[in-house]
């Protein structure tokens, strides 16, 4: 009988994602863009006439390997509730901006897992190659699986990164998460009920539904552009973090930034009313 730790180097059968400039307002609008529709900066991601014309924002790529996210719940001896899936963490990189449209091959591949006790975290990483199989896109999926855990396997890395500051940060940016953010951002593909459905969400230990960590994770990568970013958003290459706590629409998250030298942005985000840290471990890398 197949183990979680049998499928380390399983490679998935490539899938097709297609894109428009719709998807990419629908992804904009998802992670809180054009809250202010007089401001140039934002429109651009949410109106394809834009004046200041109109972009991808960078962070939608994170959405291109979300079907093989669910591949894993296929394999053989991996039929747990999607309930017990829970992304722990992220790493995004790009080589350049992203296209208004594409259409892309993701092909997916499942790289380490580690034996956390109470469950099993998967790292699943796909790249995403256009129709001139040049890599647009690299996204690492962490996925924690709870009840799986106890196999014996290695437990993998643990606490911040050795580079992280230690000092005060520098800038702080707080936003309010619009009350239909989740509901807007599962439109982007990540349907999993856990963020509409206050019934699936009361089965899976929370109040009421959560909010998508990446679109936690999008949210901060805007805060970040907007106060210590370039004009142009093609200098973005990358961005990773860890979703260390949950976070509930109408919350007010706080982004606190570092900068620091090489065009390396480290960053983590709170939830104000609570006083806890969601975000963590993060670092956004400008060309």
């Amino acid at each position: 009988m197949n183990t979680i730790q049998d499928f380390i180097g399983h490679e998935f059968e490539p899938t097709e994602f297609t894109y428009t400039e719709t998807d990419a307002i629908l992804y904009a609008l998802g992670i809180g863009a054009g809250q202010d529709p007089e401001d140039e900066a934002e429109l651009r991601f949410v109106y394809e006439n834009a004046p200041a014309g109109f972009r991808v924002f960078p962070t939608f790529a994170t959405t291109f390997g979300h079907g093989a996210m669910w591949q894993i719940l296929a394999l053989p001896g991996m039929q747990v509730n999607p309930m017990m899936l829970l992304h722990g963490e992220h790493t995004l990189e790009l080589n350049g901006p992203l296209p208004d449209s594409a259409t892309l091959t993701n092909q997916a591949r499942i790289t380490a897992v580690f034996d956390k006790g109470s469950g099993a975290l998967v790292h699943l990483d796909v790249a995403s190659r256009d129709a001139a199989n040049e890599q647009l896109a690299f996204n690492r999926y962490s996925v924690f699986v709870r009840g799986l855990g106890g196999f014996g396997g290695e437990r993998g890395p643990s606490g911040p990164p050795a580079e992280f500051p230690e000092r005060q940060p520098d800038i702080e940016h707080r936003e309010t998460i619009p009350a239909n953010q989740a509901l807007l951002y599962r439109l982007s593909g990540d349907r999993n009920p856990l963020h509409a459905d206050p019934r699936m969400a009361k089965i899976a230990g929370f109040d009421r539904p959560i909010l998508h960590g990446l679109s936690t994770f999008g949210s901060a990568a805007r805060a970040i552009l907007h106060r210590l970013g370039p004009d142009d958003v093609g200098h973005f290459r990358g961005i990773r973090g860890r979703f260390s706590r949950h976070v509930f629409p109408g919350e007010t998250l706080i982004t606190e930034m570092w900068e620091e030298a090489g065009s390396q942005i480290h960053f983590q985000c709170r939830i104000a009313e609570r006083d806890e840290i969601v975000l963590a471990n993060a670092s956004l890398k400008l060309a």
